[in-house]
C-alpha cells in the first residue's frame, strides 16, 4: 500500500471528531486460537528495553494485539495504555499487565470491562524472554491431558493384551503336547492296591485254619517256662539246676537202640 494512502487514512481518522474511530482490525477476530504460533521481534528487542514502560509497545506489534481495545485509545491519546485511572473509565476490551519479572517474563490478560469494578476475563498472553505466546485455555489443558491419560491408558491395555494373548498360546501348545509318562515305580493307583487287597482277604478267608502246634516232649520244658522258673528261683533265693533234655543231653549210652 502507498504511504502516503496510508498518511491521509490515518489523518481522516484521527481529525475533529473522529478522533475515537479506529479503523477495523487486521488480526483475527476475538477468541481465535493462536495457541500454535508465537511472536518475537529480535530487532526492537536489541533497540528497547523489557520493562514495565515498554513491554506494551512491544505486545502491541504481535499478532495477538485488537487495536479496536481501549489501551490504543489512550495511546493515540498520549497517555500510558496500562494507566488504570484511564482503563476503569472506560467500557469495552482492554489489556492488562497482571504479573511481571522483568526482563523475563511478563503477562498480559485480555479483559472486557463493563464498568469501573465489573471485567470478564477472556484469554492471557505471556512474554517469555521475548517471545510473545497465547496461554491455551482451562478447558482445552483438561482436554489435552485427559486425552494423553486416556491413550495411555488404552496402549497399556493393548500391551496387556498382547502378553495375555501370548500365555494363552503358550498354555494351549503346553496341552496339545504328549506328557511324559513317568516311571512304573513312581506311579501308584490307589483303586488298583484297593483291589489287590480285596482278592487277597478274599483268599485268606477260603482257608482252613491254622493247626495248632505239636505238644512238647515228656520231660521237656520250654523256653518260657524256663525264664519263669529262673525268674521264681531269684525271687525266692535259692537256685535250681538246669533240666536236663531227655533226647538231646542223656549221651549215647542212654539213647534207644533200633
Amino acid at each position: 500500500m502507498d504511504s502516503s494512502l496510508l498518511s491521509g487514512a490515518t489523518a481522516d481518522t484521527f481529525n475533529g471528531n473522529a478522533a475515537e474511530q479506529i479503523p477495523p482490525p487486521l488480526q483475527p477476530p476475538p477468541g481465535t486460537d493462536m495457541t500454535g504460533i508465537c511472536f518475537r521481534d529480535q530487532l526492537w528487542i536489541n533497540s528497547y528495553p523489557l520493562d514495565r514502560n515498554y513491554i506494551f509497545d512491544y505486545f502491541a506489534l504481535s499478532p495477538y494485539y485488537d487495536i479496536t481495545c481501549n489501551n490504543e485509545i489512550l495511546r493515540r491519546r498520549s497517555v500510558h495504555p496500562l494507566d488504570l485511572s484511564h482503563l476503569s473509565k472506560m467500557i469495552g476490551l482492554e489489556y492488562m499487565l497482571t504479573d511481571a519479572t522483568e526482563p523475563n517474563l511478563f503477562v498480559f490478560r485480555k479483559q472486557k470491562r463493563d464498568g469501573p469494578e465489573k471485567v470478564t476475563a477472556m484469554l492471557t498472553y505471556y512474554i517469555l524472554d521475548g517471545t510473545i505466546y497465547q496461554a491455551p485455555l482451562l478447558c482445552s489443558v483438561f482436554a489435552a491431558r485427559v486425552g494423553r491419560a486416556v491413550y495411555n491408558i488404552s496402549k497399556a491395555f493393548s500391551v496387556a493384551a498382547s502378553k495375555l494373548e501370548t500365555i494363552r498360546q503358550v498354555d494351549v501348545e503346553n496341552q496339545n503336547e504328549p506328557s511324559e509318562s513317568k516311571p512304573a515305580s513312581e506311579i501308584v493307583d490307589l483303586k488298583e492296591m484297593k483291589r489287590v487287597d480285596a482278592i487277597l482277604t478274599s483268599l485268606y478267608r477260603k482257608l482252613a485254619p491254622a493247626p495248632p502246634p505239636p505238644a512238647f516232649p515228656e520231660g521237656y520244658v520250654s523256653q518260657e517256662a524256663l525264664g519263669e522258673n529262673e525268674e521264681l528261683g531269684t525271687q525266692g533265693g535259692e537256685s535250681q539246676q538246669p533240666q536236663i533234655d531227655p533226647i538231646i543231653d542223656q549221651g549215647p549210652a542212654k539213647r534207644t537202640k533200633f
